[in-house]
């Protein structure tokens, strides 16, 4: 039987960099300093896919729609992303990560655990790693990152979102169960919009009022993700820091120009997503079994449909009519579209893995 005392052990670190794209603009590019900034492109069908902290002062997040950001922040500056100096960025960083510990666990090209059990430098405490890791990467890229230090994944991560930017907080084992009894449930990892109001509803607030759940209440409101919210109100996450990871899924998206409802353009659009999404499973030799549609309408509700077969689904002759099968499914005659989705999961070979693939937990995280 696992028990909060067998777990307290490890010493993990979770690294998360302050609004990483946007804090990198403003770092090569001066003009930018201390100004409110969004990653992405200003036009109607914008996105914004990071703002910096002058921009969040007014309420910009990361996936907003760029009109609605403007609104919100007039003097907002858009720059558009350079996805190949992040990922320059990152590798650098992840280098210094390097001298403390190889095993790492990227979740994103800004995010990371790091289990520092056993150190290079030998380093007893880990909140001083988290430290000289901070130091480092202020001092050698000139850019902040956020922190969090204890004895598992669940709480390193909490710990590093709680004073951002450029916090740094320890939960040792004797702290964590306070500590979470006034965690607001939106604070606990996979939690999401959607599960926060159905806890609501239940009367749950917080860990402490989490925690008064049973196992099996917890399983039949949410299924087999119920247990982790058991655990985790416990501070019990047993999970590993994997420096790998197996592609789950593969898959592309595409926002529409405009708004479309006819089925001709619906058709045309779902062919031009189909194309690509062969092109990537060819180019990372990967196949499932499972193939998902998800559509997003102008209202910006969205939903999934998703179909599985035997077969492997790797061909556009395969694919392409199973999508249009999914597309019969979908009401859109009413409701225009705004963006098409396709992506293959459930693949036939589980041990096919890659190093850079994001962290895909099985449970609602928006």
């Amino acid at each position: 039987m696992r028990t909060f005392a067998s777990m307290n052990e490890r010493k993990i670190i979770h690294i998360d960099m302050d609004a990483f794209y946007a804090s990198v603009e403003q770092r090569d590019f001066p003009e930018l300093r201390g100004k409110p900034v969004a990653v992405g492109h200003a036009q109607a069908r914008g996105v914004v896919a990071a703002a910096s902290y002058e921009a969040r002062r007014f309420g910009v997040r990361s996936a907003m729609p760029s009109l609605r950001a403007k609104q919100l922040c007039p003097q907002l500056i858009f720059v558009p992303g350079r996805m190949e100096v992040y990922k320059e960025v990152s590798g650098q960083i992840h280098e210094i990560f390097h001298r403390y510990t190889d095993t790492i666990e990227p979740l994103s090209l800004d995010e990371a655990f790091l289990d520092v059990t056993l150190n290079k430098p030998g380093i007893e405490l880990a909140v001083e790693i988290a430290k000289a890791i901070k130091q480092q990467i202020r001092r050698e890229q000139h850019l902040v990152a956020s922190a969090g230090v204890s004895y598992n994944k669940f709480l390193a991560k909490v710990a590093s979102d709680y004073r951002k930017p450029d916090g740094l907080c320890t939960i040792h084992p004797s702290q964590a169960l306070p500590f979470i009894d006034r965690l607001p449930v939106e604070a606990f990892w996979g939690v999401g919009q959607v599960t926060a109001g159905k806890m609501h509803a239940m009367g749950i607030y917080n860990g402490r009022q989490l925690r008064d759940y049973s196992k099996e209440g917890l399983l039949r409101a949410f299924g087999k993700v119920g247990a982790l919210y058991y655990d985790f109100a416990r501070g019990i996450d047993p999970r590993a820091v994997e420096t790998e990871h197996i592609r789950k899924s593969i898959g592309c998206e595409h926002t529409l120009e405009k708004d479309i409802r006819l089925s001709s353009s619906v058709i045309i659009e779902l062919y031009h997503a189909a194309v690509e999404l062969t092109q990537r499973l060819r180019l990372k030799a990967f196949s499932g079994k499972t193939l998902t549609l998800k559509i997003k309408f102008n209202d910006f509700t969205q939903i999934t449909r998703s179909i599985t077969q035997e077969k492997e689904l790797t061909t556009l002759p395969v694919i392409l009519p199973l999508a249009k099968q999914l597309l019969g499914e979908v009401d859109y005659a009413h409701h225009p579209i705004r963006l098409i989705g396709l992506s293959v999961s459930n693949p036939h070979d589980a041990a096919r893995r890659e190093e850079w693939v994001q962290l895909c937990l099985p449970f609602e995280t928006g």
